[in-house]
């Protein structure tokens, strides 16, 4: 890992950092546990890449915590924008990581289902913190910069899906440029994740 890349990586945990303690503190209680989980684990997973480096990629529970991330925004999103569909997607959020996390410790870790399963979990989680600060925006309910958490959401789920398959030995890129790739993709979409709540 390059200085540049630890550099990178130290204000990605910043951001993260900033917005645990002050990005969220003006929502309901689900949310903001919701985001903070999302972003606890996001300052926690910059820090451990900086100390230990890329080698902490090889850990088994990466694909674990990678599913995390995304599951939680996309919660908290639902509960503050979909009240309708809050207790559906808890459900989900909560199946969704209990399976990701028995199709990781059980046998079948060599055929297709756990591979299956994590795209599932991560397409609809990627999808709803994709689609839904864009679709609030556009309705006019949020500012138009809520997007960028929109924006964010696009980059968590193709970050997620890079590391994801990396873990599962079927790379959609070469591990060389993941990891060129990781702690730039990492700092901006925290930096829009972190903008589109300030002022969206």
């Amino acid at each position: 890992m390059s200085s540049i890349d630890r550099v990178l990586l130290l204000i990605t945990s910043l951001l993260a950092a900033y917005q645990i303690v002050v990005g969220i503190d003006k929502l309901s209680t689900a949310p903001i546990i919701a985001y903070t989980i999302a972003f606890g684990v996001l300052l926690v997973a910059a820090l451990l890449l900086i100390i230990l480096g890329f080698e902490v990629l090889e850990a088994p529970i990466v694909v674990i915590i990678s599913t995390i991330i995304p599951l939680s925004l996309s919660l908290g999103l639902v509960w503050d924008y979909l009240a309708s569909y809050r207790t559906p997607y808890l459900l989900f959020a909560l199946i969704g990581f209990a399976v990701v996390v028995l199709t990781r410790s059980i046998p079948v870790q060599n055929g297709p289902v756990p591979t299956v399963v994590l795209a599932i979990v991560h397409g609809v989680a990627g999808i709803m913190i994709f689609l839904l600060p864009i679709v609030i925006s556009i309705q006019g309910h949020a500012k138009p910069l809520f997007s960028l958490v929109g924006i964010g959401g696009a980059l968590i789920g193709i970050g997620g899906l890079l590391l994801s398959f990396l873990k599962t030995g079927k790379p959609i890129l070469s591990r060389e440029t993941i990891l060129r790739i990781l702690p730039g993709l990492l700092l901006l979409m925290t930096a829009c994740f972190v903008s589109g709540f300030k002022f969206g």
